[in-house]
């Protein structure tokens, strides 16, 4: 839903790329209510996101046929592990629509979410991130649409198939029509109905039942905060907003319910939401941005992963500060900010990558004194020898 209130910020834009027209700008966002992905190979975008990771099989349900099969003789009894709830079922049976009881062997659920969805899904840091990015969007694609007006020049913000990261080239625009390509999951979208599920789960992501969150979870979704209003703003403004997203195309009525739930208005395949086709195999989006750039004028790009943006932050095999570098040590490092937009997601991702080795260089090792204040001192170093003759 959407909600009540609006607070004008103001921001001054700072344009690059495009050498237009610098403006302030008012951005409506909500004052009041409820704040409410990838490698190349992946089966979806959030297997992909997820390093392929998937859950082990669920347990069987309380209402599952026993097998047919004999039982085993009754053995010695065995000793739970800690965190294990033995018996049965543990515990009196949940309300109606409440958490299934645990069964026997199950662990028994967190007791607290992860530290990466509390901050995402829960924080204010998480939220005053969110809002910062999409004021900032708003501010470029307010002084964007101000510049077709004006009939000045526009720099696309998508990679053309000759760019590269060293030596960016961007698909012309010409007079297309302006438009904003978005992400969906935790760009526009928190999916806080199955980040919820699978954080109680503890048993980590599981393709299978993120298929049926996209078929069935609209619900229980929340626009990402600032992005119902920035949306809604730049809309009115003649920005056409595109959504291109690994989601299944089987599930395009499922996501497009989820998108019109959250308040961000509705969608057309082919034309204003652009998912990954099944058995597509690959989770690059390079190839639906090329044809999206055919279409419009793409001044803005808004995502989570480096993904969003260009496959070449992909390419597979490439160490992790290696990659760190690619985003903010290459000519393109100019287009954060400056029609690549960023929203934060602690969660899960191409970027929740690393060994100590990886994120912590080796000549930035700190020592704590008191853990060498036992040790012997060094020896002191010799006196340098007299020069006599230069004393003279």
């Amino acid at each position: 839903m959407r909600r009540a209130g609006a607070l004008a910020l103001t921001l001054g834009l700072a344009p690059a790329l495009s050498g237009c027209i610098a403006a302030a700008v008012a951005v409506p966002l909500a004052a009041a209510g409820t704040i409410t992905k990838s490698r190349l190979d992946g089966a979806s975008e959030r297997t992909a996101e997820r390093g392929g990771q998937t859950a082990p099989a669920p347990a069987p349900a309380a209402s599952d046929p026993l097998p047919s099969a004999a039982p085993a003789p009754l053995g010695p009894p065995v000793q739970a592990p800690e965190g294990v709830v033995a018996g049965v079922v543990s515990g009196p049976l949940p309300a109606p629509g409440g958490p299934a009881p645990l069964l026997a062997g199950q662990a028994a659920p967190p007791s607290a979410p992860p530290p990466g969805m509390q901050y995402l899904y829960g924080s204010g840091e998480g939220a005053a991130l969110s809002l910062q990015a999409y004021q900032m969007l708003w501010s470029y694609l307010s002084a964007r649409a101000k510049d077709r007006k004006a009939g000045l020049d526009i720099r696309g913000v998508v990679l053309a198939r000759d760019g590269s990261l060293e030596v960016p080239r961007f698909v012309p625009c010409g007079t297309k029509p302006l438009a904003a390509v978005f992400d969906i999951d935790e760009t526009v979208l928190l999916n806080l109905g199955y980040e919820a599920d699978e954080a109680r789960r503890g048993a980590g992501y599981d393709d299978d039942r993120w298929r049926r969150w996209e078929a069935t979870g609209a619900p229980q979704v929340a626009a990402v905060p600032g992005a119902a209003e920035t949306i809604d703003a730049a809309r009115r403004a003649g920005i056409v907003i595109v959504f291109n997203s690994n989601r299944s195309q089987a599930n395009t009525a499922g996501t497009i319910a989820a998108l019109q739930a959250a308040g961000l208005g509705s969608a057309e395949p082919g034309k204003t939401l652009w998912l990954r086709e099944d058995g597509f195999g690959k989770s690059g989006k390079d190839s639906r941005r090329w044809e999206i750039a055919e279409k419009y004028c793409v001044v803005a790009l808004v995502g989570d992963q480096l993904g969003d943006f260009s496959d070449l932050f992909n390419p597979g095999g490439v160490p992790v500060p290696v990659r760190r570098n690619m985003a903010s040590e290459t000519m393109v490092s100019a287009m954060w900010g400056s029609g690549w937009f960023l929203l934060p997601n602690p969660v899960y991702g191409t970027g929740l990558h690393g060994s100590f080795d990886d994120v912590f260089p080796r000549d930035k090792r700190w020592i704590d004194p008191a853990d060498i204040k036992d040790q012997p001192a060094a020896p002191p170093a010799p006196a340098a020898a007299s020069n006599e003759e230069g004393s003279n």
